[in-house]
């Protein structure tokens, strides 16, 4: 290996990932961090670590990897990874590019001139069109997609020709603003199709190989959730037609390094038509890693550095199976709109994170379990609305598909982020849903089946019994005549304890003493033995365990003034002791909030479509917030006269933030 210190040019859990193989390789490794990232888990793991206006900034990057005496720069996913001028600069500037070759990043980025060209070397491609074709087009359901993009941003699914001007002006709006380029293109939209992408590995000796498939099924608008390999649709003679398509599409460039060629594949017949190319490492590689015992950030490494593929492709062997689970900050009850926060209190499944297993010949059948954990999460960051909603990604491997989607399960169950919504609760549903457990997958499924998927059945009653015990055991003073033990000189009384949490206010009746004999009233007006206790088996961590009636859970805790957040297998929930007098008590109360137009998510005022004084029916698009590369219409929530507009396009805005007032027309 030529390369004794490597800078990495981007941030988060993938930061890490390179972080970790370069530390293997023993190589210096160099974070980036902007000034409210000082403090991120890829600084605190890196070696060391230089401050950038923006991770956008070229310039800059390009500057602090000379300052570090790098000899490389390994871009990561995202930001600058699939950017031709950043690629170019590198080389310039002395400094090896790991990844692409900045020619093939261009052929392969732009989704127009990638189709014409893997077409040309005989690999088949969805029909579709392209500007200023797109206003004309009539093939119904039809995908929008931006030319420049990825990751499913600006995609949009039209189904009708009266739906396709608008679509279009949304795609270009959002593809202007995620990659700066509002070309667009359609394609025919496949009904009940499957994701799957080829990984592909070359060298600049002509060396190309490909390490079999992932299964990118499941999606929600566009976004991947869960990936797995090797996928349960795919037959071994279909494996090795597409991984050869993979292979042609790359040398079509030029390729070198780590690609991904992404096929949409008709579930019935089996027939498989080229997408596009990501000419970087995709965010679900570990899977492939898992299966193959390969790691793929050192791959790059070694091409980069010149070295030929240590393998060919009668080497590639797969053993077992292994499936991703993407972590993201958003709430599926509310629309998987964005969330934030900060992280108060974390627990990740894994005794070793991000362990790369033994090569699958190595590996007994029947061998256990392995969990991996990518994760730029830390107790203390924060998670706001200027990044990706990404988190970390939990990853399982088992000899077999059902056992790794146990493992996965398991693990996902032993996940708690306190402070921040997550998705993990919605995960493991997914997981357990019976087409998933079948192989049964498309990539409308998850959208076919969310109502299955998505509940708010608010907080269970064990829980809220939970947090008003831990409100109950809290030291009231050193006066004995405040301890909330309910002691009378008949019998204990009981103390009703008042939680607000998102779905209303909760009353819970306690008495006693929590940490020596309680009792809580149940639903049914039953009282119920209860105790809590701080376990002191899992050193530094806030870990509660709560008995009521004989049965005991366990609880990661964390209570910051009048706030508590509970954590428990996945799931988590945020409550607060609602006093006498605060909002909600009055009559009426929930009446008097009517015709306030709140932000569902931090974000920022994208466009606003109203005016002070405009009449307004209920339904009626009023402001447009974008966070995270992705926007949500904020609707009228009466008929009315808007009489309040506070909203600002360019303005950030909290979750929750007011950002109109919408009065009944009698009322003005």
């Amino acid at each position: 290996m030529v390369f004794d210190r490597v800078l990495i040019a981007n941030r988060g859990e993938i930061a890490v990932r390179i972080a970790r193989t370069l530390r293997a390789l023993g190589i210096t490794s160099v974070a980036v961090h902007t000034p409210s990232d000082a403090e991120a888990r890829h600084v605190r793991e890196a070696d060391i670590a230089l401050q950038v206006p923006k991770y956008l900034d070229i310039e800059a990057i390009i500057g602090a990897a000379h300052a570090a005496g790098a000899q490389a720069v390994h871009p990561g996913y995202g930001f600058l990874a699939e950017n031709p001028e950043f690629a170019r600069r590198c080389v310039a500037a002395g400094l090896v590019f790991v990844g692409p070759p900045a020619a093939a990043i261009e052929a392969m980025g732009d989704k127009i001139r990638a189709k014409a060209t893997v077409s040309a070397a005989g690999v088949s491609v969805v029909p579709g069109a392209t500007e200023p074709g797109l206003e004309a087009w009539t093939d119904f359901p039809a995908l929008i997609k931006p030319s420049a993009g990825g990751g499913g941003k600006g995609m949009v699914l039209v189904r009708s020709a009266a739906e396709l001007p608008g679509a279009i002006e949304s795609a270009r709006r959002t593809a202007l603003a995620a990659f700066g380029d509002g070309t667009l293109l359609i394609e025919r939209y496949v009904e009940r199709p499957r994701h799957i992408e080829i990984q592909v590995m070359a060298d600049a000796h002509g060396g190309v190989v490909h390490l079999g498939e992932r299964e990118c099924s499941l999606q929600r608008r566009h976004q991947k959730i869960i990936e797995e390999a090797p996928s349960p649709f795919v037959t071994p003679e279909t494996r090795a037609g597409m991984g050869a398509a993979a292979v042609e599409a790359a040398r079509a460039v030029g390729y070198v390094g780590a690609g991904t060629v992404e096929f949409i594949v008709d579930g019935t017949t089996g027939a498989y038509h080229f997408m596009e190319m990501n000419t970087r490492l995709q965010v679900e590689h570990p899977v492939t890693e898992l299966v193959t015992g390969l790691d793929l950030v050192e791959l790059q490494l070694r091409v980069a550095a010149g070295e030929r593929l240590p393998f060919g492709q009668d080497d590639v062997r797969l053993g077992g199976h292994a499936v991703e689970a993407r972590v993201y900050a958003e709430d599926p009850a509310r629309g998987f709109l964005p969330t934030g926060g900060r992280v108060l209190a974390l627990r990740e499944p894994g005794d070793d994170t991000g362990a790369m297993p033994a090569p699958p010949a190595a590996r007994p059948h029947g061998g256990r379990a392995v969990v991996r954990v990518d994760s730029g999460l830390a107790e203390g960051g924060t998670v706001g609305s200027a990044y990706d909603p990404m988190l970390s990604k939990v990853i399982a491997w088992a000899p077999d598909r059902d056992a790794a989607l146990r493992a996965l399960d398991r693990a996902l169950a032993d996940t708690a982020v306190l402070g921040v919504v997550t998705n993990v609760p919605f995960l493991r549903t997914l997981v357990a849903h019976p087409a998933v457990r079948a192989g049964e997958l498309d990539t409308g499924l998850v959208e076919r089946v969310l109502p299955e998927l998505v509940g708010d059945d608010g907080v269970p009653w064990d829980v809220l019994a939970a947090a008003a015990l831990v409100f109950h055991a809290l030291p009231q003073g050193d006066d004995p005549w405040e301890v909330t033990d309910g002691w009378r000189v008949g019998a204990p009384a009981w103390t009703t304890w008042r939680l607000e949490s998102r779905d209303g206010v909760h009353e819970v009746r306690v008495r006693g003493l929590p940490e020596e004999a309680a009792e809580v009233l149940d639903d049914d007006g039953r009282p119920r033995p209860a105790r809590i206790r701080t376990r002191r088996d899992v050193p530094g961590e806030r870990s509660l365990g709560v008995t009521i009636g004989g049965r005991t859970e366990n609880y990661l805790c964390v209570r910051r003034a009048d706030t508590l957040w509970l954590g428990r297998d996945g799931a988590s929930w945020q409550l607060t002791r609602h006093r006498i007098g605060d909002p909600g008590d009055r009559p009426g109360a929930a009446a008097a909030g009517d015709g306030v137009v709140r932000s569902p998510m931090p974000g920022t005022v994208l466009l606003v479509k109203a005016e002070p004084g405009d009449r307004v029916s209920e339904g009626q698009p009023l402001i447009v917030v974008e966070a995270m590369k992705m926007e949500h219409t904020v609707t009228a929530p009466r008929d009315g006269i808007v009489s309040e507009l506070t909203a600002r396009a360019g303005r950030p805005v909290d979750m929750d933030a007011v950002l109109a007032v919408i009065t009944a027309e009698e009322a003005t």
